[in-house]
């Protein structure tokens, strides 16, 4: 159980771990990770999940949170010395939902779709909610959190009264390999009334199922506004289009918009999202195809190109390869745009800084000898919060470039 709640969840004698001299600098700057070199004892056998306690080398308390094997070794959840129970996790909840109340994401007719609890950002490392219509998709990324899955859903249950009609867990690809444990991805409760959102005034529909992360990139919403600024009767190409979201905002004033994604499933829910906002509306045309191939006889097609790739890098063991990546899919893009054209260039890799994204599309521009201005430097919205001592939470990087 839960110390101080009557539900299940984890509970076992506290652990006790001791850093090396000089590692406990970082911690005193409130960054939430824990790496495991930093290590000088453990008192105790920790299990993955399991809450422990950390001390610097003389015995003072530093902080509490959850162990798990690997680089990561502590995923830090408080810097006092307090209880790890199910009201630290309501709290905790409470703040992230009264956040979102803040910026006008929980009671917006336009928009009812947003991310509920951001990892770090919220002070919840591990754990991943988004908010759609009614459906609240949990995505968690350490063994501590996943055990209290059932507890999650009690405390949104509690929050979001009825607006909440169903939880969906979906962590099975992203509970950590060395944990042994095998997530299934389910509903915790209830079942959607509806997978549609509004975002913007637009309607999507959304596969939390089987689509990639928790189903919709809610993370690029007000730089799909932006882009629907730059479109006025263009031409634009959505390279990696996925389910539709920058094209639906391209089709309120472009002239033709092209999506392309390798994907057979997310080029048809994109053609349903087209549909839900436009009708059949022949400007709409969408392309199975390789975005670097889609690429190769373009020359002056598009005013606008959107280059929105997965990520190219997860860890920093090919960071190297991931920066070539960006570079070449950008020399593609500004050698093939129209004079006068917009670029919307963006990485996902959290391994990649903003500087190097930067310096990979500078040294891209530059292969290819146009004038290229940058216009916008973008990021994600505010329901995407970076913890100001966890520069690692600021994943999204994104260029809007003029070229001539």
């Amino acid at each position: 159980m839960l110390p101080g709640s009557n539900h299940k969840g984890i509970h076992v004698e506290q652990i006790k771990i001791i850093l090396k001299s000089g590692k406990d600098q970082s911690v005193r700057r409130y960054h939430p990770w824990i790496f495991s070199g930093a290590i000088k004892k453990i008192y105790g056998s920790p299990s993955e999940g399991d809450i422990v306690d950390v001390y610097d080398n003389k015995d003072s308390f530093l902080a509490t949170g959850h162990y798990q094997p690997g680089s990561i070794a502590v995923r830090i959840l408080s810097f006092k010395n307090e209880k790890i129970d199910y009201d630290f996790f309501m709290g905790r909840f409470k703040k992230a939902f009264e956040y979102r109340q803040s910026l006008g994401l929980t009671d917006n007719n336009d928009t009812n779709v947003y991310r509920l609890v951001h990892a770090e950002g919220d002070g919840l490392p591990g754990l991943i909610i988004d908010f759609y219509n009614g459906t609240a998709v949990m995505q968690m990324h350490s063994i501590g959190m996943y055990r209290l899955r059932n507890e999650f859903t009690d405390i949104l249950k509690n929050i979001l009264g009825e607006k909440l009609q169903a939880v969906y867990d979906k962590s099975e690809d992203t509970l950590p390999y060395m944990a042994g444990i095998k997530g299934t991805n389910e509903y915790l409760s209830g079942s959607p009334e509806a997978s549609t959102v509004t975002e913007n005034g637009f309607t999507f529909r959304i596969d939390w199922i089987s689509g990639q992360k928790t189903g919709f990139f809610i993370d690029q919403r007000e730089n799909r506004l932006l882009l629907q600024s730059y479109t006025e009767k263009r031409r634009v190409l959505n390279l990696f289009g996925y389910t539709g979201g920058f094209s639906v905002y391209a089709m309120k004033n472009a002239s033709l918009v092209h999506t392309v994604d390798s994907s057979g499933p997310a080029i048809d829910l994109a053609d349903e999202n087209v549909r839900l906002n436009f009708g059949e509306d022949d400007r709409h045309k969408s392309f199975r195809k390789d975005a670097f191939g889609f690429m190769d006889d373009i020359k002056d097609k598009y005013d606008v190109i959107i280059l929105d790739p997965p990520a190219f890098a997860k860890h920093n063991n090919v960071l190297a390869n991931a920066l070539q990546g960006y570079k070449r899919l950008n020399i593609k893009a500004i050698e093939q745009v129209s004079p006068g054209g917009i670029i919307f260039t963006f990485s996902c890799s959290q391994v990649v800084t903003k500087e190097n994204f930067r310096k990979s599309v500078f040294a891209a521009a530059a292969n290819t000898g146009r004038q290229v201005r940058i216009l916008h430097q973008l990021s994600q919205p505010p329901d995407h919060p970076v913890n100001i001592y966890h520069p690692e939470g600021e994943y999204l990087k994104g260029l809007v470039l003029y070229v001539e």
